[in-house]
């Protein structure tokens, strides 16, 4: 006769577990990232190194940008916690719009043979169309900085969320079409119960690959035409030059892919949360 432990050891044990499983992460990591800061340090000591090494780097931008990023000295002058902020208000905006659409027009060429025919060329035409050639146009129509990057992020981030979604429609089991006409379900049954709910797994993977490419391009639509956000702030340091300008770029580079990786992070855990698990 078996007998189950008790709950409390059940979890006690499943904490020792994930604590584990943490340490076996974070040790490689904390190892191969001191090995590669050594032998950044040790390749870019000299003093006319073009690339400051991470100690330069750290005392460089110590104060204010690591210990007051939210500091405002009025303007564009910001932290990095508020230029990063900034940024993610626009692309919550574009991802939003993009996510929206993305998805209603995804599941309507995903149910239409006619639809699919039509657009699926003028689809793989336009997600081909680098970000920023987007922009100028973008200018021209808006006449304004912070509209045009919203639509920069939006015309970036629809195209995975479009098709990753028109191709979970497609995917649907015949079988449950086939079920769905002997119970008689209605349209709007169909969508709720079987329609949406298949196609789910899809639409959080072009969910979450259009996260990605919105971080990308608000970055990249920063540096060349807006007031305020983390892709100004790289490129006024690098117009500002200097060594001191260089590891100010470092240090914002390193924050652009954290918070890229968080953002990737979020939609995946949301993603997880919504997908039924077997």
């Amino acid at each position: 006769m078996t007998v189950n432990p008790p709950i409390s050891r059940l979890s006690a044990l499943q904490r020792f577990s994930q604590l584990g499983n943490l340490k076996q992460l974070l040790i490689p990591l904390a190892i191969c990232s001191a090995v590669l800061l050594v032998i950044w340090e040790v390749l870019c000591m000299r003093p006319e190194s073009p690339m400051p090494p991470p100690s330069r780097i750290f005392s460089q931008t110590w104060d204010p940008y690591i210990v007051k990023p939210f500091f405002d000295d009025g303007g564009t002058s910001k932290g990095l916690g508020w230029q990063i902020l900034i940024s993610l208000q626009r692309v919550l905006l574009g991802y939003t719009l993009a996510a929206i659409i993305g998805i209603a027009g995804g599941i309507v060429i995903g149910t239409s043979t006619f639809m699919r025919r039509g657009l699926d060329p003028i689809i793989q035409i336009l997600r081909t169309v680098p970000p920023l050639a987007w922009l100028p146009l973008s200018l021209a129509i808006f006449k304004n900085n912070d509209p045009a990057a919203i639509f920069v992020i939006f015309i970036t981030a629809i195209w995975p969320i479009l098709i990753n979604t028109a191709v979970g429609v497609q995917q649907i089991p015949q079988d449950y079409r086939n079920v769905s006409k002997v119970l008689q379900l209605s349209k709007l049954q169909f969508f709720t119960k079987v329609l949406f709910p298949s196609t789910v797994p899809y639409i959080f993977t072009g969910l979450r690959i259009g996260i990605g490419l919105a971080w990308l391009a608000i970055v990249a639509a920063e540096m060349l035409k807006a007031d305020g956000g983390i892709g100004f702030f790289i490129w006024d340091a690098y117009n500002n030059g200097g060594d001191s300008g260089t590891s100010q770029i470092i240090l914002a580079i390193l924050y652009v892919g954290l918070v890229g990786l968080l953002l990737d992070r979020i939609v995946g855990w949301v993603g997880s949360w919504a997908v039924p698990q077997d």
